[in-house]
């Protein structure tokens, strides 16, 4: 294995072993393909999998840029359980493995098997918010500030020590989508400066306090039925949180009423939770467990997402009435 930078030009080249899945990986891979301290000298990634309505095999978004590309790819099920890949990517000599939501956990054979080891782009400021919906727990949980980390990875989840970071102040109307944009700039920012002075030897890791350490665990569906009980801070939040998927509801006159964007209302408590506080032509606004939400955007069922205004043209409300 090449245990040094190979030179190009009079310099230093870095190469990359580049494993990622959706669409924020493969932001990062363009990013390493079109800077010339780097060369990616092989990809791997999920396997195609079944997508739209006809359930299709499609690639993984990484796939399509690596092919497009003319990269090596490979697509093994499960990395740590085949070993003929493991001996195909060894066969590479990269300097460094980047990892960018790749959605397999790596074996610590893998992680050796550079000699400036396996870095991961995480979508927080680690150790907070560690596992997988980092961004959604982020925005959820009402965090002020959040970022992007790049970590030289360890076998325990998302607990290597820090190269580097980029913060985001964060107001109270951004969403997990919005948020999940502006976190993949600065995790290209990240690969292309500090991952480039870390190979260099120009940074050192920090160890993460462990005593800081939150968990973003999986989003689950069940999740996104609104509580009305709950607060209007906490309903508002987990509205913009879940703007990535898998999205909140609740149910009006039997049928489910996806809430895509709302907004937290000053007044108290004045009625039961879930019902109609103040409606007219133009506004709708509900009463929680605490607060007022006022709801802006809507997708009824089997519908389009649409304004508020348009829903209530649609049907009829008037205070008093209830959603659950």
């Amino acid at each position: 294995m090449v245990t040094g930078l190979e030179t190009d030009s009079d310099n230093s080249v870095i190469r990359v072993c580049f494993l990622g899945t959706p669409e924020f990986a493969a932001q990062h891979l363009e990013t390493l393909l079109a800077h010339p301290k780097f060369k990616v000298v092989g990809v791997v990634t999920q396997p195609d999998r079944p997508a739209g309505r006809k359930m299709q095999l499609t690639p993984s978004a990484v796939k399509v840029v690596a092919v497009k590309n003319n990269l090596d790819v490979l697509t093994p099920e499960n990395l740590r359980k085949e070993p003929d890949v493991f001996e195909k990517i060894k066969m590479w000599n990269a300097d460094v493995a980047v990892v960018v939501a790749f959605g397999q956990i790596l074996s610590q054979p893998f992680l050796d098997a550079f000699p400036h080891g396996a870095v991961n782009v995480h979508g927080s400021l680690l150790p907070l918010w560690r596992g997988a919906a980092p961004i959604q727990r982020s925005i959820e949980a009402g965090d002020k500030v959040s970022g992007v980390a790049l970590q030289r990875m360890v076998q325990k989840l998302d607990a290597g020590p820090i190269i580097g970071e980029r913060q985001v102040v964060l107001d109270e109307v951004i969403t997990a989508t919005e948020l999940y944009n502006q976190l993949s700039v600065l995790g290209c920012e990240l690969i292309t400066t500090d991952l480039v002075d870390y190979v260099q030897g120009k940074i050192t890791p920090v160890v993460q306090d462990e005593s800081k350490v939150t968990l973003a665990a999986k989003i689950m569906k069940e999740e996104s039925l609104i509580d009305w009980s709950t607060t209007a801070e906490k309903i508002h939040n987990k509205v913009r949180a879940f703007s990535m998927g898998p999205g909140t509801y609740c149910l009006f006159q039997g049928k489910r009423l996806k809430i895509h964007k709302t907004k937290m209302l000053d007044s108290g408590n004045v009625g039961h939770d879930g019902q109609v506080n103040y409606v007219d032509d133009t506004s709708l606004v509900i009463q929680t467990g605490l607060g007022l939400l006022s709801l802006l955007e809507v997708q009824p069922e089997s519908k389009s997402k649409m304004a508020i205004q348009d829903f209530l043209k649609s049907v009829s409300l008037k205070k008093g009435d209830l959603f659950v």
